[in-house]
């Protein structure tokens, strides 16, 4: 199946032989993947973008009618298809206010041949990410580490959203695995398999306390596995990862500002793993404030990089484009070390006045737009 179905209404009073020629001739514009449904809309919902393409004006009554039907099959955004012929803008306009005074969220795609193409690329990007997130099942194996006072998450909001289930599991499960597996990366992919998960997020300092060593590597290869794994718990920070990987098939750096310039917007950020898959090469230490265990120190390509984060109740997000400048390893910091300039050096202050907890999600190239899709 196409990740796109196009699903057309046209009305009776209008020509069928000219309004089969116009359609052909502005579906033709259209340089994506999809499937053309006509006006059978039995498995409406069931891509990562459905659209209805208003093909002429007197079709807002047919869609009225129809409406009923079509939220049963699917809640999402209704996105409706315009061209510049036979008043299909003109009905689209009036459909979407219609939705609008029903509490229903929608879109009229409609403009020139480039921008309607990127739109149903972008629609269609974040419909599939959708699809890939619900039914994750995200593991939180020990509870939040004690200093992360303000990253819970709301787990409705999360269900009912994203789609992702939250699982809490024990640390003791994992200490319970460790005798039989040998190592921390093969406990904790039994607790994946066991527990069908898809990621989580680890109490790793607990690893520190009672075996004197730490999750970084094995954290650093299972996201290079392509699971989520964060660390210290850190339930938005995990959620941010998904969100990420599902849009685009790595995990981000998770990671924290060391240091913040405000004026120029150049900042530090440190931590002691990050995904193998995202690096050009690495080196083993040791775990930065224990002195204890692995840490990874990862060099990842300069050029351009996204700042992301959501809060844990999915009501705000921070977004930043930028750049990375270098990656540095100094000895007083936690292993891998990113400069980043951010293209919008007041952004830098959200850091300091608003901050969405202290660990933000670092990914290759410039995806506001993406993310920003998903999320709203």
């Amino acid at each position: 199946m196409n990740k796109i179905g196009i699903y057309t209404l046209a009305s009776a009073l209008h020509d069928a032989k000219g309004v089969n020629n116009l359609s052909r001739e502005f579906l033709s514009t259209l340089h994506v993947e999809y499937e053309l449904k006509g006006a059978d809309f039995t498995d409406y919902g069931s891509h990562a973008l459905d659209v209805i393409y208003i093909c002429t004006g007197g079709t807002e009554g047919i869609f009225k009618a129809m409406l009923p039907e079509l939220r049963q099959r699917s809640s999402r955004p209704v996105y409706l298809l315009a061209s510049g012929n036979s008043n299909s803008l003109a009905a689209s306009m009036e459909i979407l206010s219609y939705l609008r005074q029903n509490n229903i969220n929608g879109e009229i795609v409609h403009g020139d041949e480039e921008y309607v193409n990127n739109r149903l690329r972008l629609l269609e990007r974040s419909g599939e990410a959708k699809q890939k997130l619900n039914g994750y099942r995200l593991g939180i194996i020990g509870k939040p580490s004690d200093w992360l006072i303000a990253s819970q998450a709301d787990r409705n909001v999360v269900k009912e959203r994203l789609g992702i289930d939250l699982i809490d599991i024990s640390i003791q499960e994992l200490f319970d695995d460790l005798p039989s597996n040998n190592s921390i990366y093969a406990a904790l992919e039994k607790i994946i398999e066991d527990h069908q998960l898809q990621g989580f997020t680890l109490r790793c300092f607990d690893l520190i306390n009672r075996l004197h060593d730490t999750g970084c590597l094995p954290l650093a290869r299972l996201n290079a596995a392509g699971y989520v794994a964060g660390c210290e718990g850190d339930v938005p920070a995990m959620l941010s990862m998904a969100i990420v990987r599902a849009l685009f098939g790595v995990s981000g750096f998770m990671a924290n500002p060391a240091t913040i310039n405000h004026e120029t917007g150049e900042l530090l950020f440190a931590h002691c793993t990050i995904p193998l898959d995202m690096v050009e090469r690495y080196e083993l230490d040791t775990h930065f404030e224990s002195g204890l265990g692995t840490g990874v120190r990862g060099f990842m390509k300069e050029g351009p990089v996204t700042v992301f984060k959501v809060s844990g109740d999915l009501k705000r997000y921070f977004i930043a484009e930028g750049r990375l400048v270098t990656n540095l390893a100094l000895p007083n910091m936690c292993r891998t070390q990113q400069v980043i300039q951010l293209s919008d050096c007041s952004q830098a202050h959200y850091f300091l006045n608003d901050p969405i907890g202290n660990h933000h999600i670092i990914l290759p190239g410039h995806h506001r737009e993406e993310i920003e899709e998903l999320l709203k």
